[in-house]
């Protein structure tokens, strides 16, 4: 997210919004951040190196094969996204969108397990009705 900092303050001014102001064009915070991508570049550039590796490797189970693709994936696409995607400024944002989706899921999963033996008219459990004629009234 970028900040408004076009807002100026007079000689002996002070500044009263309640923030501090970081230079983020200062060149010690372009250089910190140049240095960042690169250390990501380079864990993406190993991660790739790591994924032809593994290739030729033989792994005597797919499902450990799939497990440590998906693992290698996993770690490129959450340095991605966490820095080319800026996710990881954001922490408040994800965890808050986080629990919303946890509680969207818990609650469908609550009416799900609600419903499960609630079965509409005229359904055949086994080849026969799931309720009967009283149970219908």
């Amino acid at each position: 997210m970028s900040h408004d900092h076009s807002h100026s303050h007079g000689p002996g001014e002070a500044c009263d919004q309640g923030h501090a102001h970081d230079d983020h064009h200062s060149p010690e915070a372009i250089h910190r951040t140049i240095r960042k991508y690169m250390k990501v570049g380079a864990i993406l550039f190993g991660g790739t190196i790591l994924t032809v590796a593994m290739y030729y490797v033989h792994i005597p189970s797919v499902a450990a094969t799939i497990a440590i693709a998906l693992l290698i994936a996993t770690v490129k696409a959450a340095f991605v996204a966490g820095v080319f995607m800026h996710l990881s400024d954001e922490r408040k944002m994800i965890y808050g969108i986080l629990l919303c989706t946890v509680c969207f899921l818990i609650s469908l999963m609550g009416l799900t397990l609600w419903a499960m033996n609630d079965f509409p008219f005229f359904t055949l459990v086994d080849g026969k009705p799931a309720l009967t004629p009283a149970q219908m009234h």
